[in-house]
C-alpha cells in the first residue's frame, strides 16, 4: 500500500525542474551517510519511482518549534580545551554561529556536579550553612562559564536552562552526592538511597535554603553575562546513582517547588517540571493539581524511559511547553546503529509535541570515560594525542533539523513513520527522512500537483527544503 506524508504547501515557486506540476521546488537537498557527511545532492527530480509517496495537507500543523540545543559540562570543556585555538573557534562557529551550522539557540547546564563533570562539587558545602554565606561558582568560571561565554559570543540570543543532579551534600540524607556511592564501600545501609525515597531533607527549613541556593546561582550567573531563563528542581528524581544524583518523590518535589518557584518567579526565571525519566506521568498530576504549585510550572520535560510518559501528558497539559532534555546518549562508538536510534528519538519525541530538543554531550575525550566509569556518544570527539576533532554522525543527524527548522516553525502531522517536516515561517518546507537500508531508495515529495522522485544514497540521513 502506498504510504503518504502530508505536507504543508508553500506559496513560492522557486528552484529546479519538476517531473511534473509547477508547484513548490526542492531548493536544496543534503545527504549524510557515515563516510560522506553533509553533502549537496542535486535536486533534479525524475518520473515517478516505486518507492513511498509523500503528499500535502496544508492543514496539518501541529506544535510550534522553539529550538534545538545540547548540554554543556565539565568534561565537554575540558576536551575542547585540548584543541588549538584556532580549531576550537572552528568547532563553536559550527555550533553556534546563526546560519552557519546548527545553529543552536537553547542549551542546558548543570547546576554543580553531574555525571560528567570533572568530580563531586557543589556551590555551598558547608555544613548547616542555610544563610548560604559560603556560597561561590569559583569552580565554574573556570570550567562551564568559558564554554558557555564563548557560545554566547556567537549567538547572543542563545538561551540557557539549568537543572541539578544534586544538591549540597549536607543537604541530603545521607551527607554524600551520590545515592549509593561506589567510592565508601562502608556507607551503611542506611544512608544508601533508592528509587521511591525523597533523599532530600523534608525539613522547611533545607527547602527555604535550597530555593535560595536556586536564586543566588541565578544572580552569580547573571552578573557573569550569563542570562538564565529556566530551571527544572532535579535531573532524574527517580534515579539512584552512584554519580551526583538525588531521589525525590512526587510529594517531596512538589513540597520544594513550592518554595522554588516563588524564588524564582521574583526573579523572572520559569520554572518546568523535569527531567522526568520514568514511563510513569501520575508524579506530573501530583505537581500539576497542586494548587499552590500548578500555576507556575510553564513546562515539562522527559528523558530516557520518561519518552512513554510524554503522550499522556501532552494529552493532559496541551497548553505547556515540552522539551526533550537529554538524548540518549549510546555507547562512545557514535556509529551508525547508535545514530538510527537517535533518529528514532527524534521522530518520537518531535511527534509527541516536543517543541525544544537538546542533545547531551558536547563534546568527549576519544575513547575517554567519565569520573564514574561511562562511556558515551557526543557531538564531538577530541583525539587526545593528536589534538585534533571530528564530528559524529549524530552532530549530523541533529544538524540535518537545527540547520534549517526555524525557531517559530510548526511541525506538521505524518502519517509516514520515517520522517518529519516542518513549515517555516519563511514560507519553506523542511522534509527530514532517512534510507537505514544498504541500498538505494526511491521516495516522491507529492506537493498538490506537483511531484519529485528522487533516490536516497543508502544508509543516509536526507534534508530536503521546498519552496
Amino acid at each position: 500500500m502506498e504510504k503518504t506524508i502530508r505536507l504543508l504547501a508553500a506559496a513560492a515557486l522557486l528552484g529546479l525542474a519538476t517531473a511534473c506540476g509547477n508547484g513548490p521546488q526542492i531548493i536544496e537537498w543534503v545527504a549524510t551517510t557515515m563516510d560522506e557527511p553533509w553533502q549537496q545532492i542535486d535536486g533534479k527530480s525524475g518520473a515517478a519511482g516505486t518507492g513511498d509517496v509523500i503528499k500535502i495537507d496544508p492543514t496539518a500543523t501541529e506544535q510550534e518549534m522553539l529550538g534545538f540545543g545540547v548540554s554543556f559540562s565539565e568534561l565537554g570543556w575540558q576536551s575542547m580545551s585540548l584543541l588549538p585555538q584556532e580549531d576550537r573557534k572552528a568547532v563553536l562557529d559550527e555550533m553556534f554561529q546563526p546560519g552557519l551550522g546548527a545553529g543552536f539557540t537553547i542549551c542546558r547546564l548543570p547546576i554543580g556536579a553531574n555525571d560528567f563533570s570533572i568530580d563531586f562539587y557543589s556551590f555551598d558545602e558547608t555544613e548547616g550553612d542555610f544563610e548560604l554565606k559560603d556560597f561561590s561558582i569559583d569552580r565554574d568560571r573556570t570550567t562551564l562559564l568559558p564554554l558557555v561565554k564563548e557560545a554566547l559570543q556567537r549567538n547572543p540570543s542563545l538561551k540557557i536552562w539549568s537543572s541539578p543532579w544534586c544538591p549540597p551534600s549536607w543537604m541530603k540524607y545521607n551527607k554524600h552526592y551520590a545515592m549509593r556511592p561506589a567510592e565508601v564501600n562502608d556507607l551503611p545501609e542506611e544512608r544508601r538511597g533508592y528509587e521511591g525515597q525523597d533523599m532530600f531533607i523534608q525539613d522547611e527549613r533545607y527547602f527555604d535554603a535550597y530555593a535560595r541556593y536556586f536564586g543566588r546561582y541565578i544572580d552569580a550567573y547573571k552578573e557573569e553575562g550569563v542570562d538564565i531563563s529556566m530551571v527544572m528542581p532535579q535531573n532524574e528524581p527517580n534515579s539512584d546513582q552512584n554519580f551526583p544524583s538525588c531521589c525525590w518523590t512526587a510529594k517531596g518535589l512538589t513540597a520544594f517547588l513550592r518554595h522554588l518557584c516563588q524564588e524564582m518567579d521574583q526573579r523572572g526565571v520559569d520554572v518546568y517540571f523535569g527531567t522526568w525519566e520514568r514511563a510513569k506521568a501520575d508524579a506530573i498530576d501530583t505537581v500539576m493539581t497542586d494548587p499552590e504549585v500548578g500555576r507556575y510550572i510553564k513546562g515539562l520535560a522527559f528523558q530516557w524511559a520518561g519518552r512513554s510518559a510524554l503522550p499522556i501528558a501532552h494529552s493532559r497539559y496541551p497548553e505547556l511547553t515540552y522539551v526533550m532534555s537529554e538524548q540518549e546518549c549510546g555507547d562512545g562508538l557514535n556509529d551508525w546503529k547508535g545514530a538510527c536510534h537517535s533518529w528514532e528519538l527524534m521522530k518520537h519525541y518531535l511527534g509527541n509535541g516536543v517543541q525544544i530538543y537538546d542533545y547531551w554531550n558536547i563534546s568527549l575525550i576519544k575513547n575517554g570515560l567519565s569520573r564514574w566509569g561511562w562511556r558515551q556518544n557526543s557531538l564531538v570527539v577530541v583525539d587526545e594525542a593528536e589534538r585534533s576533532y571530528e564530528f559524529t554522525i549524530e552532530y549530523y543527524l541533529i544538524k540535518h533539523a537545527s540547520h534549517f527548522v526555524q525557531k517559530g516553525a510548526r511541525k506538521l502531522h505524518l502519517d509516514y513513520e520515517n520522517a518529519l517536516a516542518f513549515a517555516n515561517p519563511d514560507g519553506s518546507i523542511i522534509v527530514i527522512t532517512s534510507n537505514e537500508g544498504p541500498e538505494p531508495a526511491d521516495i516522491t515529495l507529492s506537493i498538490g500537483e506537483t511531484q519529485h522522485s528522487v533516490t536516497l544514497k543508502p544508509l543516509s540521513f536526507n534534508t530536503f527544503v521546498l519552496k
